[in-house]
Protein backbone atom coordinates (compact mmCIF):
# COMPACT_ATOMS: atom_id res chain seq x y z
CA UNK A 1 0.00 0.00 0.00
CA UNK A 2 2.79 2.42 0.95
CA UNK A 3 4.64 1.48 -2.27
CA UNK A 4 1.52 2.21 -4.34
CA UNK A 5 1.20 5.66 -2.74
CA UNK A 6 4.88 6.36 -3.43
CA UNK A 7 4.37 5.29 -7.06
CA UNK A 8 1.37 7.61 -7.39
CA UNK A 9 3.34 10.47 -5.86
CA UNK A 10 6.23 9.87 -8.27
CA UNK A 11 3.79 9.74 -11.18
CA UNK A 12 2.20 13.03 -10.12
CA UNK A 13 5.66 14.53 -9.62
CA UNK A 14 6.55 13.82 -13.27
CA UNK A 15 3.39 15.54 -14.51
CA UNK A 16 3.63 18.71 -12.39
CA UNK A 17 6.47 21.19 -12.17
CA UNK A 18 8.19 21.93 -8.94
CA UNK A 19 6.69 25.07 -7.34
CA UNK A 20 9.99 26.93 -7.88
CA UNK A 21 9.81 26.16 -11.62
CA UNK A 22 6.23 27.45 -11.70
CA UNK A 23 7.39 30.67 -10.04
CA UNK A 24 10.21 31.09 -12.57
CA UNK A 25 7.77 30.46 -15.46
CA UNK A 26 5.42 33.11 -14.05
CA UNK A 27 8.26 35.64 -13.75
CA UNK A 28 9.46 34.93 -17.29
CA UNK A 29 5.94 35.14 -18.66
CA UNK A 30 5.38 38.48 -16.92
CA UNK A 31 8.75 39.77 -18.19
CA UNK A 32 7.84 38.72 -21.74
CA UNK A 33 4.51 40.59 -21.54
CA UNK A 34 6.26 43.66 -20.10
CA UNK A 35 8.84 43.63 -22.91
CA UNK A 36 6.09 43.39 -25.54
CA UNK A 37 4.35 46.39 -23.94
CA UNK A 38 7.61 48.36 -23.90
CA UNK A 39 8.21 47.46 -27.55
CA UNK A 40 4.70 48.61 -28.52
CA UNK A 41 5.11 51.86 -26.58
CA UNK A 42 8.49 52.53 -28.21
CA UNK A 43 7.02 51.84 -31.67
CA UNK A 44 4.18 54.26 -31.00
CA UNK A 45 6.52 56.91 -29.55
CA UNK A 46 8.90 56.62 -32.52
CA UNK A 47 5.99 56.88 -34.96
CA UNK A 48 4.85 60.08 -33.27
CA UNK A 49 8.37 61.55 -32.92
CA UNK A 50 10.05 60.69 -36.22
CA UNK A 51 9.10 60.77 -39.87
CA UNK A 52 9.16 57.32 -41.51
CA UNK A 53 12.56 57.74 -43.13
CA UNK A 54 14.35 58.41 -39.81
CA UNK A 55 12.30 56.25 -37.46
CA UNK A 56 14.95 54.18 -35.57
CA UNK A 57 12.73 51.07 -35.49
CA UNK A 58 12.16 51.23 -39.23
CA UNK A 59 15.85 51.87 -39.87
CA UNK A 60 16.78 48.78 -37.84
CA UNK A 61 14.18 46.78 -39.74
CA UNK A 62 15.55 48.01 -43.09
CA UNK A 63 19.13 47.18 -42.03
CA UNK A 64 18.09 43.61 -41.12
CA UNK A 65 16.33 43.23 -44.47
CA UNK A 66 19.37 44.57 -46.35
CA UNK A 67 21.65 42.15 -44.46
CA UNK A 68 19.41 39.24 -45.48
CA UNK A 69 19.32 40.41 -49.10
CA UNK A 70 23.10 40.86 -49.10
CA UNK A 71 23.58 37.13 -48.55
CA UNK A 72 21.56 36.25 -51.66
CA UNK A 73 23.19 39.08 -53.62
CA UNK A 74 26.65 37.69 -52.82
CA UNK A 75 25.52 34.28 -54.03
CA UNK A 76 24.17 35.80 -57.26
CA UNK A 77 27.50 37.60 -57.76
CA UNK A 78 29.38 34.33 -57.29
CA UNK A 79 27.16 32.69 -59.90
CA UNK A 80 27.60 35.62 -62.29
CA UNK A 81 31.38 35.60 -61.93
CA UNK A 82 31.50 31.85 -62.42
CA UNK A 83 29.39 32.18 -65.58
CA UNK A 84 31.61 35.02 -66.81
CA UNK A 85 34.69 32.89 -66.28
CA UNK A 86 33.02 29.92 -67.96
CA UNK A 87 32.19 32.12 -70.95
CA UNK A 88 35.79 33.36 -71.13
CA UNK A 89 37.11 29.78 -70.95
CA UNK A 90 34.73 28.55 -73.66
CA UNK A 91 35.37 31.58 -75.89
CA UNK A 92 39.11 31.11 -75.72
CA UNK A 93 38.84 27.38 -76.31
CA UNK A 94 36.48 27.70 -79.30
CA UNK A 95 38.39 30.59 -80.90
CA UNK A 96 41.77 28.91 -80.49
CA UNK A 97 40.38 25.73 -82.05
CA UNK A 98 38.73 27.61 -84.92
CA UNK A 99 41.85 29.66 -85.55
CA UNK A 100 43.97 26.53 -85.70
CA UNK A 101 41.47 24.83 -88.05
CA UNK A 102 41.38 27.91 -90.28
CA UNK A 103 45.18 28.04 -90.48
CA UNK A 104 45.28 24.34 -91.42
CA UNK A 105 42.53 24.86 -94.02
CA UNK A 106 44.28 27.86 -95.55
CA UNK A 107 47.61 26.04 -95.64
CA UNK A 108 46.13 22.90 -97.26
CA UNK A 109 44.17 24.90 -99.85
CA UNK A 110 47.16 26.98 -100.91
CA UNK A 111 45.43 30.24 -99.98
CA UNK A 112 47.39 33.01 -98.25
CA UNK A 113 47.56 32.68 -94.48
CA UNK A 114 45.65 34.98 -92.16
CA UNK A 115 46.18 38.71 -92.37
CA UNK A 116 47.91 40.86 -89.83
CA UNK A 117 44.53 42.29 -88.68
CA UNK A 118 43.27 38.74 -87.92
CA UNK A 119 46.37 38.10 -85.84
CA UNK A 120 45.85 41.47 -84.12
CA UNK A 121 42.28 40.55 -83.09
CA UNK A 122 43.53 37.22 -81.71
CA UNK A 123 46.34 38.99 -79.83
CA UNK A 124 43.88 41.53 -78.40
CA UNK A 125 41.58 38.74 -77.19
CA UNK A 126 44.47 37.01 -75.45
CA UNK A 127 45.56 40.31 -73.92
CA UNK A 128 42.05 40.96 -72.48
CA UNK A 129 41.89 37.43 -71.05
CA UNK A 130 45.40 37.77 -69.61
CA UNK A 131 44.44 41.09 -67.98
CA UNK A 132 41.39 39.41 -66.39
CA UNK A 133 43.62 36.62 -65.11
CA UNK A 134 46.09 39.17 -63.72
CA UNK A 135 43.27 41.03 -61.90
CA UNK A 136 42.10 37.81 -60.31
CA UNK A 137 45.68 36.95 -59.32
CA UNK A 138 46.08 40.36 -57.65
CA UNK A 139 42.87 39.76 -55.64
CA UNK A 140 44.08 36.32 -54.49
CA UNK A 141 47.78 37.15 -54.21
CA UNK A 142 48.30 34.08 -56.34
CA UNK A 143 51.48 33.89 -58.43
CA UNK A 144 51.18 30.25 -59.47
CA UNK A 145 51.49 28.68 -62.90
CA UNK A 146 49.45 30.31 -65.67
CA UNK A 147 47.86 26.95 -66.50
CA UNK A 148 46.09 26.91 -63.11
CA UNK A 149 42.30 26.87 -63.17
CA UNK A 150 41.22 30.50 -63.09
CA UNK A 151 37.83 29.55 -61.62
CA UNK A 152 39.62 28.18 -58.57
CA UNK A 153 41.52 31.47 -58.17
CA UNK A 154 38.28 33.43 -58.57
CA UNK A 155 36.49 31.48 -55.86
CA UNK A 156 39.51 31.81 -53.58
CA UNK A 157 39.30 35.57 -54.01
CA UNK A 158 35.59 35.56 -53.17
CA UNK A 159 36.00 33.40 -50.08
CA UNK A 160 38.91 35.51 -48.74
CA UNK A 161 36.99 38.77 -49.28
CA UNK A 162 33.92 37.59 -47.30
Amino acid sequence: MAEQRRGNQQQRHHHHHHPAVDDVMKVLSRASRDLLLVQRQLDQEFQRSYPDDVNPCKIVSRIKKIQEELVSLKELCRELLAEKQDLIDKTRSVLVGQRHSLQMLLASSGLPSMSESDDMAYTNLNQVIDEWTAQVRVKTGDEKDIGEDINQMLFSALVENN
